[in-house]
C-alpha cells in the first residue's frame, strides 16, 4: 500500500493543531472560570438588596436566599424567575410611560444578566471572603412608622394545614368619634406565623361597621368601599409628603381583604394597621383620595361581556372637570386579568388640539395587588377636562393557565372567579393656580436637566 507523498506533511500539521489545542485549552477555561460570575462577590450583593427583604426566616417567601447553601438548589428557578421579571415582583411594563416610582421592586438589567450568567456557569461559589456581610434588619415586630397615634387591629383568622388559597373580608371599627387626617400608615402581620401566611392585604374605609357575624364580611361590602391603602410581603410604609394626607372618617370602619395560604401547619393569621395622625382638628393642605376609574357603564354588573375562549379588551372613561394630580396607580383585576393600561386624554383649544398620553401599562399577576406610586416630581399633572382612560386586557382562552374553565362566558362579580377590570387611583385635588404653578416649576426643572420624565401636556 503506498502512502501519498504529503501525508507526512498532513501529519506534522494536524499534530501542531493538537499541541496548540493542548497547550490553549486549559488557558481558556481558566480564563471563563474567572470571568464567571460568582455567588460571593457578584450575586449575593444582588439578593442581599433585592430579595432578602422577603427571602429569609420568619417572611412570607417560601425560601431563604443569604447563603449560598441556601440559595443553590434553587438557582434554575431564580434564573427563570428574575429573567421572565416575575421575581422581584414588579409588573409595570418598562417600554411604556413613566419609570420613576417609590419603593419600585424591579431589578436593573445588568443584575439579571449576572444572574443569568451565574447560573449558566454552574453557580459557582467563589471566594469567601468576597461574601458581604449579611443586611441587618430591625425588629420585626417594631413599627417602622414610629409609635402610633391609632392601631387596628383585625380579627383573626383561621389559616388550616393545606387547601386552596383564601381571601377573607374581615372588618374592625376605627373607634373614631371625629374626622382625623393621616400622616402614614403601616400594615403588618402580627407575628411570625401570621407574616409566613398572609401574601397580601388591601384596607378600605367603610362609612359605618357591617353586619359582619365573627369580624368577616361579604365580597357585597366593598362596593361602597374607599382604598386606604395596599400591603405585600416586603412592602415599607406608606408616608405622605408633607401637608398632604388621607382622611379618616368619624364613626367609620376598616375592611382587610386579604390573601392568605397555607404553610403545612395550621395557623391563625392576624393582621394590624398603624396610623400616624395629624393634630385633632388639623386639615393638611393637600387631601389624598383613592378614585376608582375604568368600569365602562355605570352600573358594573353590566360592565364586563367577555366570551368563552376569547381574549377581551374593556374601556372605561371617566371625565374630570377640575385640574388635579395622580400620586399613585394600582390596577384591579380577577384571575383572567392580564394587562391593563392607564391613558390621558388632554382637552383641546383653540391653538391645542387634543393629545393622548399613556401614562403606564402593566401585567396582571392576581397574586400581588401592588400600587405603584410616583415619584414627586414626575407624578401625572392633570389639567381639567381631562378624560381617565383604563383599558383592561382579560384572558379567557384555554392558553391562560390561571383560567379555571375557558368553555364559559365570564362577566362582573366580587367571586374570584368572576371578572373586575378598573384602576384605583391616588388622587390629590389642584386650584388652577396650583396647576399652573406645577406645571410651570416642573418645566423649568426640565430646562436645568434635573428631570427627565415628562407629559404631553406640558409641552
Amino acid at each position: 500500500m503506498s502512502i501519498p507523498s504529503d501525508w507526512h506533511a498532513r501529519l506534522a500539521l494536524a499534530a501542531a493543531f493538537v499541541g496548540i489545542s493542548l497547550i490553549w485549552s486549559p488557558a481558556a477555561a481558566q480564563t471563563k472560570a474567572q470571568s464567571a460570575p460568582t455567588f460571593t462577590k457578584d450575586v449575593a450583593p444582588i439578593l442581599q438588596r433585592s430579595c432578602v427583604q422577603c427571602h429569609r426566616p420568619g417572611q412570607s417567601a417560601p425560601m431563604s436566599l443569604r447563603t449560598y447553601e441556601e440559595t443553590r438548589p434553587w438557582v434554575r428557578s431564580i434564573k427563570s424567575r428574575v429573567e421572565s421579571r416575575q421575581m422581584p415582583p414588579w409588573h409595570i411594563d418598562r417600554n411604556v410611560g413613566i419609570q420613576e416610582f417609590k419603593d419600585n421592586r424591579s431589578i436593573p438589567d445588568e443584575d439579571i444578566r449576572t444572574i443569568v450568567a451565574w447560573v449558566d456557569a454552574g453557580a459557582p461559589r467563589g471566594n469567601p471572603a468576597d461574601m458581604p456581610s449579611q443586611r441587618q434588619f430591625g425588629d420585626d415586630d417594631a413599627w417602622a412608622i414610629g409609635k402610633p397615634d391609632l392601631v387596628v387591629r383585625f380579627p383573626k383568622y383561621k389559616v388550616p394545614v393545606s387547601g386552596p388559597d383564601l381571601f377573607p373580608n374581615l372588618v374592625a371599627a376605627t373607634g373614631l368619634s371625629e374626622d382625623r387626617y393621616v400622616k402614614a400608615i403601616e400594615t403588618r402581620p402580627v407575628g411570625l406565623p401570621s407574616r409566613r401566611v398572609v401574601h397580601h392585604a388591601v384596607t378600605f374605609m367603610l362609612d359605618q361597621m357591617p353586619d359582619a357575624p365573627a369580624g368577616v364580611a361579604t365580597d357585597a361590602s366593598l362596593a361602597d368601599a374607599e382604598l386606604i391603602v395596599e400591603y405585600a410581603s416586603g412592602k415599607a410604609p406608606e408616608i405622605y409628603p408633607e401637608n398632604s394626607g388621607v382622611l379618616l372618617k368619624a364613626g367609620s370602619a376598616l375592611l382587610l381583604n386579604s390573601h392568605l395560604h397555607s404553610v403545612g401547619e395550621e395557623t391563625d393569621s392576624e393582621v394590624e394597621v398603624g396610623f400616624l395622625l395629624y393634630p385633632k382638628g388639623q386639615v393638611p393642605k393637600s387631601i389624598r383620595y383613592s378614585t376608582h376609574h375604568g368600569d365602562p357603564t355605570p352600573n358594573p354588573l353590566d360592565s364586563l361581556d367577555i366570551p368563552a375562549g376569547a381574549v377581551a379588551r374593556v374601556d372605561g372613561y371617566t371625565l374630570h372637570t377640575k385640574p388635579g394630580k395622580i400620586i399613585a396607580w394600582q390596577p384591579h383585576m380577577h384571575i383572567r386579568g392580564k394587562y391593563q393600561c392607564l391613558e390621558l386624554i388632554y382637552p383641546g383649544n383653540p391653538s391645542n388640539v387634543m393629545k393622548r398620553e399613556t401614562i403606564n401599562c402593566a401585567n396582571w399577576d392576581y397574586n400581588w395587588h401592588s400600587v405603584y406610586n410616583y415619584n414627586d416630581d414626575v407624578a401625572p399633572l392633570v389639567p381639567a377636562g381631562t378624560v381617565i382612560h383604563i383599558l383592561s386586557w382579560h384572558d379567557n382562552s384555554a392558553a391562560n393557565r390561571n383560567n379555571p374553565d375557558p368553555q364559559n362566558w365570564v362577566g362582573y362579580g366580587d367571586r374570584t372567579i368572576d371578572e373586575m377590570g378598573f384602576s384605583w387611583i391616588g388622587w390629590i385635588d389642584l386650584t388652577q393656580e396650583e396647576y399652573e404653578k406645577e406645571l410651570a416649576d416642573r418645566a423649568a426643572r426640565r430646562k436645568a436637566g434635573k428631570t427627565t420624565t415628562q407629559q404631553q401636556q406640558q409641552d
